[in-house]
């Protein structure tokens, strides 16, 4: 029997031409890891590399998709403003260069907090369960959404409705994310992936230069304002997690209770 690592992993299925992408840390409800990054960003360059690859599709295993980073794992290379993926390889939240050409669809279910958000809002389509519950929690821990959610969400939402949920850090439910725009389709849970499948073979069958050329036109139209806004929010981010108030959000993030901020 293969050992499972503790730092999870995340495995890919070719599916004809589609490639099934699995987030596997169950045990942690799938927290990432810096491991875990890298090797969804090696199975996002493998989608854009491969040829016989025309979409992907972005799902986790057990009963969440993910409830975020694991913090004290994640909180060094942040620090030290180091990448969570190689420079070498295609930024699954898309915040950076090489960006993403093929078609990626996400399914989501269970708790799908920070960076389950990010990676859903830097996809195409996403479907999710009915139980899904969403939050970005970062200003609850000294930090900012540092993949993409804040921006993006104020593309699919709107100013104000993007606000209510960016800096409370509340939680809210799928039929709100649907509102939003964060969800394309709500579905019985357990149907999420299948769903997902099948929209992914649908545009499989479609010409793929016509589909990738479609994304492209589509994120132009959004002009260089995304990467600037990118650039802008690693740096800083990069400062909040040096901060006073960032360790202290670690520290109630182990010992699992509200943080008391100073502003420093």
């Amino acid at each position: 029997m293969t050992q499972r690592s503790p730092d999870g992993a995340v495995t890919t299925e070719r599916r004809g031409p589609v490639l099934v992408i699995a987030i596997d840390r169950v045990e942690k409800r799938n927290g990432f890891t810096p491991k875990m990054f890298r090797e969804l960003g090696e199975a996002y360059t493998l989608l854009e590399q491969d040829p016989q690859l025309l979409v992907g599709v972005l799902h986790a295993l057990g009963e969440h998709f993910s409830a975020g980073l694991d913090l004290p794992m994640m909180a060094e290379l942040r620090r030290a403003g180091q990448p969570y993926v190689p420079l070498s390889l295609v930024e699954p939240t898309q915040i950076r260069e090489p960006m993403r050409r093929k078609p990626m669809i996400v399914a989501l279910q269970g708790i799908s907090f920070t960076i389950a958000m990010e990676l859903a809002l830097a996809a195409d389509i996403v479907i999710a369960a009915e139980n899904c519950r969403f939050a970005q929690l970062e200003p609850k821990r000294g930090i900012m959404a540092g993949h993409g959610g804040s921006f993006r969400l104020v593309e699919r939402a709107g100013w104000g409705n993007a606000m209510r949920w960016l800096l409370t850090g509340d939680e809210f439910d799928v039929r709100e994310a649907y509102r939003l725009g964060l969800v394309q389709e709500i579905v019985p849970v357990g149907q999420q992936l299948p769903r997902a499948l099948e929209l992914a073979d649908r545009i499989a069958a479609r010409a793929p230069l016509a589909v990738q050329g479609t994304i492209e036109t589509c994120r132009r139209a959004a002009g260089p304002s995304v990467l600037a806004a990118a650039s802008f929010m690693t740096a800083h981010n990069t400062e909040l997690y040096r901060t006073e108030d960032a360790a202290e959000g670690r520290a109630s993030f182990i010992e699992k209770r509200e943080a008391v901020f100073r502003g420093r």
